[in-house]
């Protein structure tokens, strides 16, 4: 079974909330112990799924890049700060700008992965906060290149 990057996503923003909340709460953990703890959470058929490596990538580009992130993030919301977004969004986000601005992930595949996540775990204004926040990130980048 081949690994679904959707699906990959959808677990390394399970996994950021979870180090965002860990952060928060100022609990210590390892990166190892929280994958390793998703992991046993899913069935085995499922982790066939998972791209582990590129699961790893993200978390790690997000966490090591959150301050460039999160700057490109704050420049572009409207009536909103990231630190007003739910933990869950925060993730998606993230996940997203990260692969827009450091992966060959193609551009419109950042975007819509971002929405339909958002979709599915946030409301509606929440989608159309992240869609416009990427958007224009995206044009930025282009008119840059």
């Amino acid at each position: 079974m081949k690994a679904n990057r959707t699906i990959t996503r959808e677990k390394t923003m399970t996994i950021l909330y979870q180090i965002f909340l860990y952060n928060k709460n100022k609990i210590n953990y390892t990166l190892d112990e929280i994958i390793n703890e998703l992991m046993e959470e899913i069935d085995i058929e499922d982790r066939k799924k998972i791209d582990i490596e590129y699961l790893k990538e993200l978390v790690s580009g997000v966490l090591d890049n959150i301050h460039d992130i999160d700057s490109r993030i704050e420049k572009y919301l409207e009536n909103w700060n990231l630190e007003r977004l739910g933990l869950t969004d925060q993730a998606i986000i993230r996940i997203a700008v990260y692969e827009l601005l450091y992966t060959d992930t193609p551009d419109l595949v950042c975007i819509n992965e971002a929405i339909e996540l958002s979709k599915k775990y946030s409301d509606e204004k929440v989608s159309k906060m992240i869609n416009g926040v990427l958007d224009k990130i995206y044009h930025e980048r282009l008119d840059n290149e």
